[in-house]
C-alpha cells in the first residue's frame, strides 16, 4: 500500500526554509521599529524651550533684584512704599533698639 498524503522530504525543507526566513524578517521589523530614529514631539503650548526658559529667569531675577534694591510705590493713593531690603533691616534694627 502506498501513501499517498505523505509529503516529499523536499517540500518539509522549502516550508522549514519559508518559515526561518519569515521569522527572521518578522524579528527583523520588530527590531526595525523599536530603534526607529524618534522624532521630537512638537512644543504644547506653555511649554518652552531652555533657552526661552533661561531668558525668563534672567528676566524675573533682575525684577526681583530691581524690587529688593530701589524704592517704588506699592500703592500711591493708600501712601505704600517699598523701600530696599537694606534699608527696611536698619529701620527694623533702630525700631527694636527704640523699644528698649
Amino acid at each position: 500500500m502506498s501513501d499517498s498524503t505523505h509529503k516529499s522530504p523536499s517540500s518539509d525543507s522549502l516550508f522549514t526554509v519559508l518559515a526561518a526566513v519569515g521569522g527572521f524578517a518578522i524579528f527583523t521589523l520588530v527590531v526595525f521599529i523599536a530603534y526607529l530614529p524618534k522624532k521630537p514631539a512638537p512644543l504644547a503650548d506653555g511649554v518652552r524651550t531652555p533657552e526661552q526658559r533661561k531668558a525668563a529667569l534672567n528676566e524675573l531675577r533682575a525684577k526681583e533684584k530691581a524690587a529688593a534694591t530701589t524704592y517704588g510705590w506699592v500703592d500711591q493713593s493708600a501712601g505704600v512704599v517699598r523701600i530696599p531690603i537694606d534699608e527696611a533691616v536698619k529701620l527694623t534694627i533702630k525700631e527694636i533698639n527704640a523699644k528698649k
